[in-house]
Order: structure tokens, then C-alpha cells, then sequence
């Protein structure tokens, strides 16, 4: 039989497709073709089975698929360490907002998000779920990249460098989806920034919109007991139940943080179909609280796990997530068994493609899926002996042991080097800013 022309053939020690589900392959490879999974299979048959026109092998590796970072605001990558250890409406309102008010501008943006994205590559991040001011600037940076991302159409009602009102906000994000319309790897989301930053007539504009342009719905919600209890004065209810008044509540929705829910409100996002953007490092750093992870999986929905900004986590390092995500729910629970390691990965993979309606192309590793990928490499006396791959992932292996990245089947990240910006020009990028935020 003639063997199947590929483009790339890759193989590996371990494979953790993530569907199944619970499943770990030993000397299996994946074949691509037209950035595609073209099939995934043992070794010995895919060398029999296709010519490749590039093989890789991984003999000392665990492949996953490409982590999907499901709550960031890259440009912030800027201002990591800029405000620490302060709450978070001290850190937003004497440190963050201030900050915005005076150096917010497309080129600080492009220039946050190259560092943002940089960073998310070395870590193994293929899909970025952004929130920020200038999409238009995240847009480019991410495209030099060649970083997926949705980008989010922010919206908040008070004027910025950005924009003049909620509309102006609006208009703006959607002028920008229309130029990217055509663009492989860049989508959009509407982003109006929490309930306590939009209106009611704003959040109804919102959900038509939605609906009219299928579009996801990403939005902080339930971060701090005190966004709670300042909802409960304005308006008379919680703010999930007024977005859920609203029409906003709905298989669209990202709900990030969602960190003080009460059983009404799990209910509410169950019944609903919402997702959940988990950001655990961030929300222990500014003391915001631990979500009731457990809880919300146990009701079936989609809980990704996101970094937030690096000047809240500081890192943008899912791996670090996966494993305080875990841990966290161990602990809140009082339960060993809580979000076990294969489940983590899900959160970082396949939950976070389904939150964002892209679980037909990305997540896991289905003939037919992208080929967005993630190689971590298992040969350093620490990280071994290995009993379990998917532990291993998990409880000791971090995105320094990440050492190779694939989007669509092309490489972005090869033995540690990203191939599409160098580390002088990204040195230069964040000297510069430092300079510029100092004075």
C-alpha cells in the first residue's frame, strides 16, 4: 500500500488526547496534514501508514493539546508587579486605573500583547481569550505571534484613552471585528467589563448583539463579596440574577471568577448553560476568595481556567492554574478526589474550547481538530521517576518543561525558542515601558 502524503508527523512517549476522556497513549503519533489532526495512532502504524514531509520525535515528551487561556487582559503584561498586595478595588482604583488613564494607547497595547503573547507560547498557550482597551492593537501583536485568540469588544460605560461612552465602545470593537472578519486564527467577543461598570440598557444592547452575530459574552462576575453587596443596595438583587433578568445569562456567557456564589446563583448558571473563566492565582492574590469549583462541575458546566492579567496573577502560566486549580479544590472541599489531574487538563483544554464555541476545532486531540499542540519534555532528574503522565503534568512538571508549540500544524515554540520574535527585541519592548511607568 502507498503510504499517505502528511505534512508533519509527530511522535511521542506520551499522548493525552483529553478525548476520551481519562486516556493516556504510550509511542503514539499524530499525523497532520493541512493543519489538521489527520489521525492518531500507534507509532509503528503511522510510520507504515504516511511519508511525512517532517517528522518529529518526541521520545522523552508528554503531548497535549494546546491550553486555551479562557480570562486574560495581555497589554497589563506592562504593569506586572506595578501594585501588589492590595485588594482589589485599592489595586484598580490607586494603581491600575490611574496607570490606564495616563499611558493606555495602541502602542503600549501592541506592545503588551507581544510580551503578553510571547510568554503564553513559552507556556504552551495556543488560545487566548482577551479583555482590553485598542483590540485592534492585541489583534496585530497576536497575528506576528501567530497566537489564536478571541478578542474581547470591551465595554464599560465611563470614558478612556479608548473611547467615550458605552456605545462608542461598541462601535469601535465591531469596526475591528469587521477588519479581521477574514482571519484564521482572530475572533471576537463582546466584553462588557462587570455589572458594575455597565447598565442595564447597555448589558440589553449587548445581548441583542449576541444574539444577531453570534458572538461569546465574557464578563467578570461575583468577584468580591463587595461587588455583591453593592448590587443587592442598587438594584435589589445579585448581579447574576440581574443579568439573568436581563438576558444575558445563556450558553454564550463567560463568567469570569464567579467566586461567591450561592446555591441560587449556581442554579442560575446551570439552568442557563453558562460557562465559568476559573482564575484561581489571581483571585487568592488580591484575596478575592476560592470559587465553589467543585460544585460548579459537579452541575456539568464548562469551567475553564484563566490567568487574568499578569499585573494580578503576575505570571500568564496555565500550568501553574491547572495545579492551584486542583489543589484549591481539594481544599475547599475537603475532598482528596476533587478536580483530579486528568480533569485539570480538561479545565485548561477542552472546557476552556467549549466556553468559547470552539470545542469543534480546538481542545483535544480528534482527527479532524486543528493541530494545536503542546510538548513537555520529561527527561530532567526531577521530574522523574514517572508513574503517571497526566500527574505528572499536573503536580510537578511547570511550562519550563514546555518545549515545543504548534498552531494549525505550524511551529511557534521549537526546543525552548520562539520562532517568530526574538528575546532582544522583547527585552527592549519591557525596559522601555518600565522606564515610561516609572516617571
Amino acid at each position: 500500500m502507498t503510504p499517505t502524503q502528511v505534512d508533519l508527523l509527530i511522535e511521542a512517549r506520551y499522548i493525552i488526547p483529553v478525548e476520551p476522556r481519562d486516556v493516556t497513549l504510550e509511542h503514539h503519533a499524530i499525523a497532520i496534514r493541512n493543519g489538521r489532526i489527520e489521525a492518531l495512532l500507534p507509532i509503528d502504524e503511522a510510520r507504515s501508514r504516511y511519508s511525512a514531509a517532517e517528522t518529529v520525535r518526541l521520545p522523552e515528551h508528554i503531548l497535549t493539546p494546546g491550553l486555551v487561556n479562557l480570562h486574560c487582559h495581555a497589554a497589563m503584561s506592562l504593569m506586572r508587579g506595578l501594585a501588589d498586595d492590595l485588594p482589589l478595588m485599592r489595586w484598580l482604583q490607586e494603581a491600575i486605573w490611574p496607570t490606564e488613564a495616563q499611558h493606555a494607547s495602541p502602542a503600549f497595547v501592541r506592545d503588551g500583547s507581544l510580551l503578553a503573547g510571547a510568554e503564553m507560547l513559552r507556556g504552551g498557550i495556543t488560545t487566548c481569550n482577551d479583555m482590553y482597551f485598542f483590540p485592534q492593537a492585541t489583534a496585530e501583536a497576536f497575528d506576528r505571534l501567530g497566537l489564536r485568540a478571541v478578542l474581547g469588544i470591551t465595554v464599560i460605560e465611563f470614558p478612556s484613552q479608548y473611547a467615550s461612552d458605552a456605545d462608542d465602545y461598541l462601535a469601535k470593537g465591531l469596526a475591528t471585528r469587521e477588519a479581521w472578519r477574514d482571519d484564521p486564527l482572530i475572533r471576537f467577543a463582546l466584553a462588557p467589563h462587570a455589572p458594575y461598570t455597565v447598565s442595564n440598557r447597555s448589558f440589553e444592547h449587548i445581548g441583542t448583539l449576541a444574539e444577531e452575530l453570534d458572538l461569546p459574552i465574557h464578563i467578570h462576575i461575583h468577584e468580591t463579596a463587595e461587588e455583591i453587596e453593592a448590587s443587592l443596595r442598587e438594584h435589589g438583587k445579585r448581579p447574576i440574577q440581574r443579568l439573568d433578568d436581563l438576558g444575558l445569562l445563556s450558553p454564550r456567557l463567560i463568567g469570569v471568577h464567579a467566586v461567591h456564589l450561592d446555591n441560587g446563583d449556581i442554579e442560575r448558571l446551570a439552568r442557563q448553560g453558562c460557562a465559568i473563566a476559573h482564575c484561581p492565582t489571581s483571585n487568592m492574590k488580591l484575596a478575592s476568595g476560592a470559587a465553589p469549583i467543585k460544585a460548579l462541575l459537579d452541575t456539568g458546566l464548562a469551567v475553564g481556567l484563566g490567568s487574568d492579567g499578569a499585573a494580578s496573577n503576575n505570571r500568564l502560566d496555565l500550568w501553574r492554574e491547572m495545579h492551584q486549580a486542583s489543589l484549591l479544590a481539594k481544599l475547599t472541599s475537603q475532598d482528596a478526589s476533587a478536580v483530579p489531574a486528568h480533569e485539570a487538563l480538561r479545565m485548561a483544554t477542552l472546557h476552556g474550547a467549549r466556553a468559547l464555541g470552539l470545542d469543534d476545532t480546538i481542545g483535544s486531540l480528534l482527527p479532524g481538530k486543528a493541530a494545536d499542540l503542546c510538548a513537555m519534555r520529561i527527561d530532567a532528574p526531577d521530574t522523574l521517576p514517572l508513574y503517571q503522565a497526566a500527574s505528572h503534568l499536573i503536580y510537578v512538571l511547570g511550562r519550563h518543561a514546555v518545549s515545543d508549540v504548534w498552531i494549525n500544524g505550524q511551529a511557534r515554540l521549537r526546543n525552548g525558542e520562539l520562532l517568530q520574535i526574538s528575546n532582544t527585541e522583547l527585552l527592549s519592548i519591557a525596559r522601555l515601558w518600565q522606564n515610561k511607568l516609572r516617571q
